[in-house]
């Protein structure tokens, strides 16, 4: 960040991010852009209305004092000269209680209204969703209005009105006042006139708008009683809110309820205080509040770390190769940069605008009120809001975020709760407010600092992948003449789709002619840690075994798995190839240097090479966003949190790209893609390109990782293709019986299933696709080739599969159930077999009658899978899939469950142990 981008973010960007959030709530809430712009226009305008009007208070403050003082000034400026002048006035001044920095007060609504119109014309002038959008007479918001043409010729009305506006507002305001104060009003409005005369039609409705609200403004406060009446018309448009939220919001849900009625009682809230004060004659002495800015500044010290440090460190260190793409390589520190410099802006620097401008006897109020404040932030933070899941790095969580309604009201019964105990600490004992935030704010930053510092140790750990991105080119060969051999892993692929796949498009019976599906297939864990070891190197890797091995590390132990196959291989004189080795290091950017050894070893992470360059640069900057209002929406009250997360969008104004994610409107409708689907999805576009076919007798090995499947989207049918606005309503009410076959129905009930269903369905097409270019170019039939999935998902969707009451997804044979598709040499007909397999099984599929005696390369053991006839099949049933915390010499306790024969049998399932290292054993 240069110092220019750091001075827009703390000054600008705040204000530009609250434009934004208001404006898409009410467009989320209304549908229609141009009255959103009326609803931004007054909530703006009465947000900041107790800002403008001490402002306007001081200024006049200005203008008597300069009153007051100007005979006398002008007295001493005729009769002395030189230094004597200056001492002399100088001593007048401070007689007077006046300092010439003072003269600064006159132009305060002035440097107050150029950041809010450079926010709002960034905003604005840029905001997609006004192109082409009709509002009344104005054609297009996205554009100038042209609302009257003569001939060819069109003038822009809208500047007209908001200038003619603006002057009138100038000259009631004004009256009675110096012309410079008159020459400075006037001389804005042309400059805004001249400036805007050809902006979108958007921007210059919302200025005007705001010219309006500043005239009636004006006209209100001429009137006598202003602030009564004014609280007066508050109260009833905040009762308005309350009766509409008590009769159509209730029943909604408590989020919505909760945030139209708490907006009505903040209307209502200052005629209740007005009453109260008349009345009951409370005042803040009485109530032994005084003022003491250090409590606020220490306050908003531990805002600004807590939201802009702790927060997103926190975030970033679980996993910060994460958040790292190696084909645009941004540092996640920057993450963390951004949010400090919006906290500052926001905390430091708008809040303390207000601090510094709210009345003396108030700002005991705003102490008290950011002290409570720190103390429910820290709350919600650290007790509320926890067990999300998977939160992915664009900041959303794979299942969503939800609460229940006991939830809420625990979370409130808290916060008020800690806001009583936090006002009587103060009442009694504000002396030490101050040094018990700065501690705390302290401590923050000291957590904060050793998250930066394990970040910064990941991070560099991947620079030298970083590189080789940059400089390969990912490519493998196949063999006209030798024997080739691909095991294609693709995490998370369901295998219980494929009889629904190929009943909706019998073409892929074609696409994978000579494969066998085997239905009945087991994985040893639900998650990608616990299930590739075994996949990738046999029985000797299950979790069972890898915990008897308890001298090794977890990360040693998943290097040789993920090298048994490659150097076995690599020994026999075959050309081998690996790409995307999963964990490979413990990495989540996988660590090729784990083959470094064995140099004829062709290494690549394809993860994101072919997608477009310019998703990565807008997901970078929308982090840069996001972790802000991440921060903000943890510290917010669970029903707030909710609103907040907009379904992991906060309220971005646009979701059109890639790198903005997707928003499901439902089942069958959403908008926008997803940069992390469109990194694997656009691998598998490319698998043919990739391909280098040679007509020597090499023989060939690829090894291939592709994530396409677990990052699930909703794509456009019958094509099952990436599209920014997705509508399957029409498709999916006529072939809503595709879904039952042999009796047997996939439940289709929830988003959850279908951009699963549709995401799977989409990486077999293109493979499919990869399929039908290796028959083309003569190597498909002395290829063999293995598809394969870690784990399945736990989404419940066969009946017969759900092992027991359906409440915990830890009993979801699914989530065991990986896809699993062979295809041998010169195989032709696609086949199903009942077999029972595990992924265990692939290194033996994959060296059968090729390599004479193989043994594993590491431990000498014969590869085999004698196991799965010996003995039941042991499972690691856990959820502990995080390999920054489950990273020992073993797996962590977890259930084990065990099974045989038929895993869609729930009969065969039983639990062998639970919270164990090691199952019971036979």
């Amino acid at each position: 960040m240069t110092i220019s981008n750091i001075l827009y973010t703390i000054l600008i960007s705040p204000l530009q991010l609250f434009f934004e959030i208001i404006y898409m709530m009410a467009n989320k809430i209304i549908d229609n852009p141009g009255m959103s712009i009326i609803v931004l226009s007054l909530a703006m305008n009465f947000l900041v209305l107790p800002l403008y009007r001490r402002a306007d208070a001081m200024q006049e403050e200005e203008r008597d004092m300069e009153a007051k003082l100007h005979d006398g000034v002008a007295h001493i400026k005729k009769t002395f000269k030189g230094d004597e002048k200056m001492m002399i006035l100088q001593t007048f001044y401070r007689q007077n209680n006046y300092k010439p920095t003072d003269v600064f007060k006159g132009s305060i609504s002035l440097f107050l209204e150029i950041p809010f119109f450079i926010a709002a014309y960034q905003f604005l002038s840029h905001l997609q969703i006004l192109q082409g959008v009709q509002f009344g007479v104005i054609a297009d918001l996205g554009a100038p209005d042209a609302l009257i043409a003569i001939g060819n010729f069109h003038i822009n009305l809208l500047p007209i009105i908001m200038t003619a506006v603006n002057l009138v507002s100038c000259v009631i305001f004004t009256k009675g006042y110096p012309m410079k104060t008159k020459a400075q009003l006037y001389l804005m409005a042309i400059f805004f006139f001249i400036f805007l005369y050809s902006s979108p039609a958007g921007l210059v409705f919302y200025w005007t708008l705001n010219n309006i609200f500043s005239l009636v403004k004006t006209i209100f406060y001429k009137l006598k009683n202003a602030k009564k009446i004014l609280n007066i018309m508050f109260a009833f448009a905040g009762a308005a809110l309350i009766t509409y939220a008590v009769k159509f919001l209730y029943t909604e849900g408590l989020t919505r309820f909760i945030s139209v009625a708490g907006i009505g009682v903040a209307f209502m809230t200052p005629l209740i205080i007005s009453v109260i004060k008349k009345y009951s004659k409370i005042e803040l002495k009485t109530l032994n509040i005084e003022s003491n800015r250090k409590v606020y500044f220490a306050g908003a010290i531990f805002m600004v770390i807590l939201i802009g440090c702790m927060i997103p460190s926190a975030v970033i260190k679980a996993s910060p190769q994460e958040f790292v793409d190696l084909h645009y390589y941004v540092n996640p520190l920057w993450y963390i940069s951004s949010a400090l410099c919006f906290s500052i802006g926001t905390f430091f620097v708008w809040m303390g605008v207000f601090y510094w401008l709210t009345n003396k006897k108030y700002k005991a109020y705003f102490d008290v009120a950011v002290w409570i404040v720190c103390g429910i932030m820290t709350l919600n933070y650290m007790f509320f809001g926890k067990n999300l899941g998977i939160l992915s790095n664009s900041l959303s969580y794979e299942n969503g975020m939800s609460f229940d309604r006991v939830q809420k009201m625990q979370n409130l019964a808290a916060i008020v709760g800690v806001a009583i105990i936090m006002f009587v600490i103060y009442r009694f004992g504000r002396k030490i407010v101050s040094q018990v935030l700065i501690i705390c704010a302290i401590a923050l930053g000291v957590m904060s600092f050793y998250n930066v510092v394990k970040i910064n140790e990941s991070v560099s750990q991947i620079k030298d992948g970083v590189t080789q991105a940059k400089e390969d080119a990912p490519s493998f060969s196949l063999s006209k003449s030798g024997k080739n051999v691909v095991v294609l892993m693709m995490d998370r692929a369901m295998n219980e789709y494929i009889p629904y796949f190929l009943n909706e498009k019998p073409e892929l019976k074609d696409m994978f002619s000579g494969f066998t599906y085997y239905p009945n297939t087991l994985s040893f864990g639900g998650f990608t840690n616990l299930a590739t070891p075994a996949l990738f190197g046999g029985y000797e890797y299950t979790p069972m075994e890898i915990n008897k091995r308890d001298a090794e590390t977890l990360v040693s132990k998943q290097n040789e798995a993920l090298k048994v196959m490659p150097v076995l291989f690599d020994k026999n004189d075959y050309n081998v190839t690996v790409c995307d080795p999963p964990y490979a290091n413990y990495q989540w950017i996988p660590d090729l240097s784990i083959y470094d050894e064995y140099p004829d070893i062709h290494r690549y992470n394809t993860s994101g090479k072919f997608a477009s360059k310019e998703s990565r640069v807008i997901k970078s900057v929308n982090n840069k966003r996001n972790f802000f209002c991440y921060s903000i929406m943890k510290t917010a009250p669970l029903f707030g949190q909710v609103l907040l997360y907009d379904d992991g969008n906060y309220y971005h104004k646009s979701i059109a790209d890639a790198a903005e994610g997707q928003t499901l409107v439902n089942n069958f409708v959403a908008d926008g893609m997803d940069l992390d689907f469109m990194n694997e999805y656009s691998t598998l576009e490319n698998l043919s390109s990739m391909t280098e076919i040679k007509n020597d007798n090499t023989n060939t090995f690829l090894m291939m990782t592709n994530n396409t499947t677990h990052e699930p989207i909703l794509l456009q049918e019958p094509n099952y293709v990436p599209a920014e606005h997705v509508d399957n309503t029409l498709y999916e009410a006529e072939n809503a019986n595709r879904y039952t076959i042999d009796g047997k129905t996939l439940k289709m009930e929830t988003s959850k299933h279908y951009i699963h269903y549709q995401t799977n369905m989409a990486a077999m097409l293109k493979i499919g696709e990869w399929m039908d270019y290796l028959k083309k170019n003569n190597v498909y039939d002395n290829t063999r080739i293995i598809i394969v999935a870690d784990h399945g998902r736990d989404l419940q969707q066969l009946n017969h599969m759900i092992l027991d009451d359906g409440k915990d997804s830890l009993y979801d044979a699914e989530l065991y159930n990986p896809l699993l598709l062979v295809k041998d040499f010169n195989s032709n007909k696609f086949s199903t077999s009942e077999e029972f397999m595990t992924n265990g099984d692939v290194p033996t599929l994959a060296v059968k009658d090729l390599i004479e005696n193989p043994n594993n390369p590491f431990t000498g053991k014969k590869i085999n899978n004698n196991n799965k006839y010996d003995q039941e099949q042991y499972i690691l049933g856990s959820f502990e899939f995080d390999i920054s915390t489950n990273n020992g010499n073993g797996y962590l306790p977890g259930t084990w469950l065990k099974v045989h024969s038929d895993i869609r049998n729930k009969n065969n399932w039983s639990v062998s142990n639970e919270n164990s290292t090691f199952p019971t054993q036979k």
